[in-house]
């Protein structure tokens, strides 16, 4: 089963290179890029799409950093202070009604003068 998975692993790793030399020999043609003060670039269509699609993945994780850092620092500040439970946990009256026992299913009763019924 295991060889099997990696054989399917491989095959859709090649499919995905197929495709992308396919894009590459399609998009063969020049873009200029112009920049300020008059400088400008010229470089083939494939390699301006895969530049672009680089530089947004970088600045994408770039933005994600400073969360995912106080992801972390949470977690790590959680896992060595443990949180001491209290001897008598409060009951949960809001949940459940008075009249039914603890282990109860909750059931959705509708307002009387509800279109459902009484």
């Amino acid at each position: 089963m295991k060889r099997l998975l990696g054989l399917l692993g491989m095959l859709l790793k090649a499919v995905f290179f197929f495709t992308l030399f396919a894009f590459a020999l399609n998009n063969q043609h020049e873009v200029v890029v112009h920049f300020f003060f008059g400088h400008q670039w010229t470089t083939s269509l494939v390699v301006m799409v895969l530049l672009t699609l680089t530089v947004g993945v970088i600045l994408g994780v770039l933005a994600m950093v400073p969360r995912w850092w106080r992801n972390r620092s949470s977690a790590t500040k959680d896992a060595t202070s443990p949180t001491p439970s209290p001897a008598n946990p409060a009951p949960l009256a809001a949940s459940a009604s008075k009249d039914a026992p603890p282990n109860a299913p909750h059931t959705v009763v509708p307002p009387p003068d509800s279109i459902y019924g009484p």
